[in-house]
C-alpha cells in the first residue's frame, strides 16, 4: 500500500473518532439534560404558596376519603390555610383528617417542595393529639419563609418546650385512592400507620422479606421524637380493591 493511501485511511479513522466524539458527547448532554429534568430532583425550592392550597370544600373531601367513611364522616377536618392549618369542620370522634403536603417529607427527600403531592391523612384521637401538632408546627415553620435549619431548630425548640407526650395507641388511615405521595410513588397503596417513641425497625420486623409491616423513612433522622411503622392494607377506604404490589 502506498504512503499515499495510508494517509488517506488514517485521516479517515481520524475523522470517524471525530464523529465518534462528538456523538458521545450529545448523548451524554442528552442524558444530563433528562436528568436535570427528572422530576425527582426539579423541586429545589419552595413555590408559591397558591400552588399548594386547594378549593376548601375539595380538601375537604380529599381528607375525609383518608378513612372509611364510618370514621371520617363524624371525623374533625383541618385544611390549609395561608398561615398554617385551619378547623373546617368539627368533629364528633375524635379523629381529626388533613392532607398533608410535601413538607412533611423528609428533608433531604428530592419531593420536600413538590407542590402537587397531597397526602389525605386521617389521625385517631391519641394522634390527634399528639402527632398532629407536629404536622401543624413545621407546617407554621414552613410558611413563615424559614429555611431548612431554621425549621429544624424550631422543631426541637417546639419538642422540648410545647409538643405532648406521645400517648400509647398513636396510629392513623392513609387509605385514600385519591392522593397524591409523589412524582415516582402516586397514590401508592392503601396503608395504616403506627407511632411509638424513636425505636429500631427490628422491634416490629420491619422492612424484612415477607414482613407487611415497612419503616416509614419520613421521620427517620428528622427532629420530631417518633418512629412510624407502615402496614398496606388490601382496599381503599371506599372498599374497593387495590394494588398487591406494593413499591
Amino acid at each position: 500500500m502506498s504512503s499515499t493511501s495510508k494517509l488517506a485511511i488514517n485521516r479517515k479513522i481520524l475523522r470517524m473518532n471525530a464523529l465518534g466524539a462528538v456523538a458521545l458527547a450529545i448523548v451524554l448532554c442528552g442524558v444530563c439534560q433528562s436528568q436535570a429534568q427528572d422530576p425527582k430532583t426539579s423541586y429545589p425550592s419552595m413555590a408559591p404558596i397558591d400552588q399548594y392550597l386547594m378549593d376548601r370544600n375539595a380538601e375537604i373531601a380529599l381528607a375525609r376519603s383518608a378513612a372509611p367513611e364510618s370514621i371520617s364522616r363524624d371525623a374533625e377536618v383541618s385544611v390549609l390555610g395561608r398561615h398554617g392549618y385551619e378547623t373546617a369542620v368539627k368533629g364528633k370522634n375524635g379523629f381529626v383528617c388533613v392532607v398533608e403536603r410535601s413538607w412533611m417529607s423528609p428533608f433531604d427527600d428530592p419531593q420536600f417542595w413538590n407542590p402537587k403531592l397531597r397526602g389525605p391523612i386521617c389521625f385517631n384521637p391519641p394522634a390527634a393529639r399528639s402527632i398532629l401538632p407536629l404536622t401543624f408546627k413545621r407546617t407554621e415553620l414552613v410558611l413563615a419563609g424559614l429555611s431548612k435549619a431554621q425549621i429544624v431548630d424550631g422543631i426541637k425548640t417546639f419538642d422540648k418546650k410545647e409538643l405532648p407526650a406521645l400517648e400509647p395507641g398513636g396510629m392513623c388511615y392513609m387509605m385514600s385512592s385519591q392522593g397524591y405521595l409523589g412524582d415516582s410513588a402516586g397514590h401508592w397503596v392503601p396503608h395504616l400507620m403506627f407511632y411509638v417513641p424513636q425505636t429500631d425497625g427490628v422491634v416490629w420486623g420491619a422492612d424484612l422479606p415477607g414482613s407487611p409491616v415497612m419503616l416509614n423513612p419520613q421521620f427517620q433522622g428528622a427532629p420530631e421524637p417518633v418512629t412510624v411503622f407502615m402496614i398496606p392494607v388490601l382496599k381503599w377506604s371506599d372498599g374497593t380493591a387495590a394494588p398487591t404490589d406494593a413499591h
